[in-house]
């Protein structure tokens, strides 16, 4: 009787391991607990699906990426909404830190989000700042506007901080530089993460690159296609 209660006992606690290590391998987290940054994100916390875009503003083809959705935005709240998706941008000064060219507006820009960001105004200043470079930059001469974005003053990015009402503590955040180290170890993370620019993480999608003339349904079909992973 004692050796099969023994026996039992052995294996209710190997029952009971095996449950575990399968209960470990197949939760993770919530998608709000993932973010890197909660102001950089739109729709439902507790949203069962989560989309990362990783982007960097003077990255022509996140710009036209990101456009597309600014340009749909009706459509793309509605979208996520029905579909109960989570959407995270993390964006960086990656192509300054790891780009070939090293772009000096990748920075300047980043910073200026950033601080916007520190400001609640996150979502207010990066649409603005997309249909801003697009249509300023990319739309008309595609990848070599970059050479023209290059001619400009940092003081680009933070006349958009001022058209969204910011004000004296936002310039003061950006002529001090005051996010550079949070930025410099997001681009940090990125470059541990992904392949290419932009690049898409939808559930267990991965993506990268975009096309210059693709709009809101080649959009549509990156997610549609996380939500079929």
């Amino acid at each position: 009787m004692q050796k099969a209660l023994r026996i039992i006992s052995i294996i209710v606690i190997i029952v009971v391991i095996f449950a575990a290590i399968i209960a470990s391998t197949t939760s993770k987290p919530a998608a709000a607990d993932q973010a890197w940054d909660k102001e950089m994100t739109i729709g439902d916390l507790n949203a069962k699906n989560h989309f990362i875009i990783y982007s960097d503003m003077v990255c022509p083809y996140c710009v036209a990426f990101e456009n597309a959705i600014v340009e749909n935005e009706e459509e793309f709240q509605n979208y996520i909404k029905e579909n109960d998706i989570f959407v995270e941008v993390r964006l960086s000064d990656f192509l300054y830190e790891y780009g070939q060219v090293n772009h000096p507006h990748s920075r300047y820009s980043a910073i200026a989000t950033y601080c916007a960001k520190n400001e609640g105004k996150f979502w207010d200043y990066y649409n603005l700042a997309i249909s801003s470079v697009w249509n300023d930059f990319f739309k008309k001469d595609g990848k070599s506007a970059l050479s023209n974005i290059a001619k400009q003053d940092a003081s680009y990015w933070t006349k958009i901080g001022k058209r969204i009402g910011l004000g004296e503590s936002y310039e003061e955040c950006i002529e001090n530089q005051a996010p550079l180290e949070e930025i410099k170890q997001n681009a940090e993370k990125s470059a541990k993460l992904i392949d290419g620019m932009p690049y898409f993480k939808f559930n267990n999608y991965t993506n990268s690159g975009f096309d210059l003339s693709w709009g809101w349904d080649y959009v549509k079909a990156y997610f549609d296609a996380g939500l079929n992973s």
